[in-house]
């Protein structure tokens, strides 16, 4: 199975994929339980803690770019994932504390560097999120 960490840059407290869970063709389906000692639940909101919808896109992002750097060849060498798009992202529910969540990404297309995923992320029957997203990896600067 894919190791996030040896995959992607991001580590906590900004990692929002706990562990691949699936691998099939141009898609990848990723995990994340969401623990009530995070620390945007203390201020989002207090006595009524909701993830945050910018929070809940990072980690589509996030499995899009395991997603990529696994169609790239498995190593991320010298680059960083970074988002060059958003578009059409839809929140349908809520996700809280204990709320245990999968990301699916699917990869559409490419132009030039530019690769572009559409992301759902579900918790139970429950749809949470759908965006669609582009990514490039970007070689670091010596």
């Amino acid at each position: 199975m894919i190791d996030v960490y040896r995959t992607i840059p991001h580590r906590p407290p900004f990692l929002f994929v706990d562990r691949v869970v699936a691998e099939e063709g141009d898609s990848l389906t990723a995990v994340r339980l969401l623990r009530d000692d995070e620390a945007h639940f203390v201020g989002h909101y207090p006595g009524n803690p909701i993830m945050p919808g910018v929070l809940l896109c990072e980690a589509a992002f996030q499995a899009g770019a395991i997603l990529l750097v696994k169609r790239e060849g498995g190593a991320i060498g010298n680059r960083t994932p970074v988002l060059t798009r958003i578009s059409d992202a839809r929140f349908k529910n809520i996700a809280r504390p204990g709320d245990a969540l999968t990301i699916r990404v699917t990869w559409k297309e490419a132009h030039g560097r530019f690769h572009f995923l559409h992301g759902l992320i579900t918790s139970g029957e429950r749809k949470i999120l759908s965006v669609d997203f582009g990514l490039a990896l970007i070689e670091e600067k010596a």
